[in-house]
């Protein structure tokens, strides 16, 4: 028996190019990640996650033929990444994948993976309040 990839399942590119648009789209008018991205034109980035994603979840490697391995910590160091960009990303990208008709399966297996890598690229401490 063979075993689909999450890639197949999901529905190969066109379903992650609409997962990425519309996370992106959101992110266009968010003050708390905008700052994250610091390009006008967010169609880099939107191409990058895309292929990025495609890459991980089973598809064509042209993430990688591209730009090499995808070391998520150091490229997201340049970037102040705390717990509310965080949670603004995971935010979005969950909206996202809700938006899409997938199979649960598929949508607990994109939650879960996002939770986790959106968590592992904090990497500014949470900052304390001043006492009033």
């Amino acid at each position: 028996m063979l075993h689909k990839s999450l890639y197949e399942l999901a529905g190969g590119e066109p379903a992650f190019r609409t997962l990425v648009e519309r996370f992106y789209a959101r992110v266009a008018g968010d003050p708390v990640l905008r700052r994250v991205y610091p390009d006008e034109d967010l169609s880099g980035a939107t191409e990058r996650l895309t292929l990025f994603l495609i890459q991980y979840w089973g598809g064509p490697s042209t993430y990688s033929e591209q730009r090499g391995h995808p070391r998520l910590r150091m490229r997201h160091q340049p970037f102040a990444i705390g717990r509310s960009e965080r949670d603004a990303w995971l935010g979005h990208m969950t909206a996202a994948v809700e938006s899409l008709d997938l199979a649960p399966a598929v949508s607990k297996a994109l939650l879960d993976y996002f939770a986790t890598a959106s968590t592992a690229m904090i990497n500014t401490p949470v900052r304390k309040q001043a006492p009033e």
